[in-house]
């Protein structure tokens, strides 16, 4: 009775100081340890968050696992393995109901930041076509194709149909990199100017072609591989 109440009041300090300090002055260890209470309400979290970070090595690749492979570390049942495997889904519907108000994505930064909230937690490519007003405002965040873990295809001819679906009046071009380098390969280039010549058969322009990694993004119009509009 005595382990189960000092538990039980290590369990509420966390959740208080988490409260009052936030996460950022927790650990990963502390912060994983806090976010298995909630999966495992009965059962001493702290050596389970140290496992899990000693197998995937951090904070972020415990949330990026997949939930068969949650399942093979000792410990980790059906309910904290869904818990840890949605939590980027989670993140990235916050994300998408945050900009549920239609942004303005005039700059690049705040396309960019955009763009990147669409691929959290992503393990495969991904294309995405932004359909956007005339005032560059956010139409649609259109997901047109899903592919392989370094490889996504995407046909002229559907990215049109959506561009007029959605009657845009200019679109931004998206896809991800998961394996962590974000440097264009001559596919992305091609796939960029093959769909660019298709929109300016209907008068809608291709503004920049983002290419997010993470938290970062670079922009195929900032490296200097679009067209300048005439």
């Amino acid at each position: 009775m005595a382990g189960e109440n000092l538990h039980k009041g290590h369990r509420e300090r966390l959740k208080q100081r988490a409260l009052e300090e936030g996460l950022d002055a927790f650990t990963e260890h502390q912060a994983l340890e806090l976010l298995l209470f909630f999966a495992m309400p009965y059962k001493d979290t702290n050596e389970l968050a140290h496992r899990l970070l000693a197998s995937f090595g951090s904070f972020d690749s415990v949330l990026d696992a997949d939930y068969h492979e949650l399942l093979r570390v000792e410990g980790v049942g059906p309910n904290t393995a869904t818990l840890l495997s949605l939590m980027p889904e989670f993140y990235r519907r916050y994300m998408r109901a945050k900009l549920r108000e239609r942004p303005l994505l005039i700059e690049r930064r705040q396309a960019g930041a955009f763009i990147c909230s669409l691929f959290i937690g992503q393990h495969y490519e991904s294309f995405y076509l932004i359909c956007l007003d005339a005032h560059q405002r956010l139409l649609k965040a259109a997901l047109l194709s899903t592919g392989t873990i370094d490889h996504v295809g995407v046909y002229p001819r559907v990215a049109v149909e959506t561009a007029l679906r959605y009657h845009a009046h200019s679109v931004l071009l998206a896809h991800n990199h998961p394996s962590g380098e974000p440097q264009p390969s001559h596919l992305d280039i091609q796939l960029t100017e093959g769909i660019r010549q298709a929109m300016e058969l209907i008068g809608i322009r291709v503004r920049d072609h983002f290419i997010a990694c993470g938290d970062h993004y670079i922009s195929l119009s900032e490296l200097g591989l679009m067209p300048k509009r005439k």
